[in-house]
C-alpha cells in the first residue's frame, strides 16, 4: 500500500512524456511474497507522436539486494580494516575494524576525501596515485603508508587497492 503513491507517480510521469529508470520498490505477488522490482517506465507513442500508453519493465532484483546484504554484512564484519572510496575519493565503505584501529565512526568518515583528511602529508600524493591507478583497473598489493588515528597516533598499514566495480563493470 504505501508504494502504490510512488508507483503511480512514475506511471504518470510516463504518460505525462518523463520517463523514469531504476526506480526499486516492493511487490507482493499473488503467492503473498514479497519481491523486489526494479522498474523502468517509458512514455508510449504512436506514429503521431500521440502518447498512447506506458511502456513498463520490471525486473525481479531481490536475490542482488540479498546478495549486496551478505557482501556489506561481510566487508563489516571481517577482522582486517576494509575501507572504499568513490571516484571522487570520498569513503563509502568503513568498516568496524577500521572503526577500532583508526579511532573514526562511520559517520566521521562517510563522504569525507579520504587522502586529504586522514593521510600524512609525506604520503598524500603516493595514496592517490595508488588509488587513481585502482580506479582504471591497476591493482596494488602491499602499499605500506602511515595513518594518523583520531588520537594523533601514527600506524604503520599495508594497502590492497582493488577496483570496485558497479554490475554495470
Amino acid at each position: 500500500k504505501d508504494y502504490q503513491a510512488s508507483v503511480q507517480a512514475v506511471l504518470d510521469k510516463a504518460l505525462d512524456g518523463v520517463e523514469t529508470a531504476n526506480f526499486e520498490f516492493p511487490l507482493i505477488t499473488k503467492a503473498g511474497a514479497r519481491i523486489e522490482v526494479l522498474l523502468n517506465a517509458t512514455t508510449r507513442r504512436n506514429e503521431h507522436g500521440k502518447v498512447i500508453g506506458v511502456v513498463g519493465i520490471g525486473q525481479d532484483i531481490t536475490a542482488r539486494l540479498a546478495q549486496e546484504r551478505e557482501y556489506s554484512k561481510l566487508i563489516d564484519n571481517a577482522n582486517a580494516p576494509i575501507f572504499g572510496v568513490d571516484t571522487q575519493g570520498r569513503v563509502n565503505v568503513w568498516n568496524q575494524c577500521a572503526m577500532k584501529l583508526v579511532g573514526y565512526s562511520l559517520d566521521e568518515v562517510m563522504g569525507k576525501n579520504l587522502v586529504q583528511e586522514f593521510i600524512t602529508n609525506e604520503y598524500k600524493d603516493a595514496v592517490s596515485t595508488v588509488l587513481d591507478e585502482a580506479m582504471t583497473g591497476n591493482e596494488t598489493a602491499n602499499f605500506e603508508f602511515p595513518l594518523i588515528t583520531k588520537h594523533g597516533i601514527r600506524i604503520e598499514v599495508l594497502l590492497n587497492a582493488t577496483t570496485r566495480r558497479d554490475e554495470q563493470g
